[in-house]
């Protein structure tokens, strides 16, 4: 509550009298932002913060949101994979593109530009993005990856923070179906089998600081969407991570893929990307936020030549393993079937705030 005898309430006190009244700015001030940890990995995690990033500052009436990405560090490939291997770094893509994402997309400033900007050419930085560089350049400076990470989101503005499941070095290792084992991010996407199970190497690293106090903190934890195997599921393997899901008060909810995907979830429904996260974690799901508009025929005869095909989900079925299906229409204009950063925060926040 407000004290009469400080200058600065007393100003707050006037400013709510001469506008919108002083009863809702005395409301506004006791009321917390509302705090939504997101988990994920590749392209579907920044979707989902730059959706939640435009309404993250406070507003009177709105106290804004407080964000944290959790972001899977079992990535092997492309730039991530070439700075892991020469210079012994945590693999920055990912958490890259998160922070561009929390600082409001690619074209808000020249800086997110500049830290998406990829070398062409053949030889020596080809390939490498300028952000990926400057914080494995960070993390050796400073001697840690951690405070790399945070850093680089202060010279970027970000509205949240972003933190690597787990400072371990770790691999992603996959039991097949036919009892073979693949060792490897990028070998997995390229083993093109039906995966069994996931594990990471060595099992059950430890999570990072903040972690574990974030999930029990949140009011809505948002696992995904996102490659199952690859993107989502390593976060929940990190040590701790599961029982504070199982423990924590937050709504959980799975944003549910729009499509499978090839080598990875093929002829998978929406209950059998949910029944592979409980297989694997235990029951850490509340409700999972689905898609229930169609895409365009065309759209969906190229993707299907593709070998990748619409998430079929069966409400009946979901509600019968206890996960509650949430409907509403998730898709983006345009050619590419893709969530709307938009319409998925929408979607998030009004079920953190109502509970469902």
């Amino acid at each position: 509550m407000l004290e009469s005898e400080s200058p600065l309430n007393e100003a707050l006190v006037e400013e709510a009298r001469r506008t919108t009244g002083r009863n809702e700015l005395l409301q506004a001030l006791d009321v917390r932002p509302t705090r939504i940890v997101a988990m994920g990995g590749g392209t579907g995690l920044p979707m989902v913060l730059r959706g939640l990033s435009r309404r993250a500052e406070p507003k009177l009436g709105d106290p804004g949101l407080d964000i944290t990405a959790v972001v899977a560090m079992s990535d092997d490939g492309g730039s991530s994979g070439r700075l892991r291997r020469s210079r012994g770094v945590l693999p920055p893509g990912d958490v890259r593109n998160c922070l561009v994402a929390l600082a409001g997309g690619k074209g808000t400033s020249p800086l997110s530009e500049v830290f998406q900007y990829r070398f062409a050419g053949k030889r020596g930085l080809a390939g490498h993005a300028v952000g990926n560089l400057l914080i494995a350049a960070l993390a050796e400076l400073k001697g840690d990856f951690l405070e790399a990470v945070r850093v680089s989101g202060e010279l970027l503005g970000v509205k949240g923070r972003v933190l690597p499941s787990t400072t371990a070095p770790v691999q992603l290792v996959a039991q097949m179906e036919d009892a073979t084992e693949v060792v490897g991010e990028r070998n997995i996407c390229r083993a093109h089998g039906r995966i069994q199970k996931v594990l990471l190497s060595p099992r059950a690293p430890p999570p990072v600081d903040g972690l574990i106090e974030a999930i029990y903190a949140a009011d809505l934890i948002a696992i995904g969407p996102g490659s199952l195997y690859s993107s989502v599921m390593p976060n929940l393997l990190v040590d701790g991570v599961a029982q504070a899901l199982c423990e924590t008060r937050a709504l959980k909810v799975m944003v549910a893929n729009l499509m499978t995907q090839p080598g990875e979830t093929d002829g998978m429904d929406c209950l059998d990307h949910v029944r592979a996260v409980i297989d694997h974690v235990g029951p850490v799901l509340d409700a999972v936020l689905v898609n229930c508009a169609a895409p365009s025929e065309e759209a969906a005869r190229r993707y299907g030549l593709k070998g990748s095909f619409p998430v079929r989900v069966d409400r009946r079925a979901l509600i019968s393993a206890g996960v509650v299906p949430v409907e509403a229409d998730l898709l983006k204009e345009g050619s590419r079937i893709r969530h709307d950063s938009r319409k998925v925060a929408r979607c998030l926040l009004k079920m953190a705030r109502s509970g469902l």
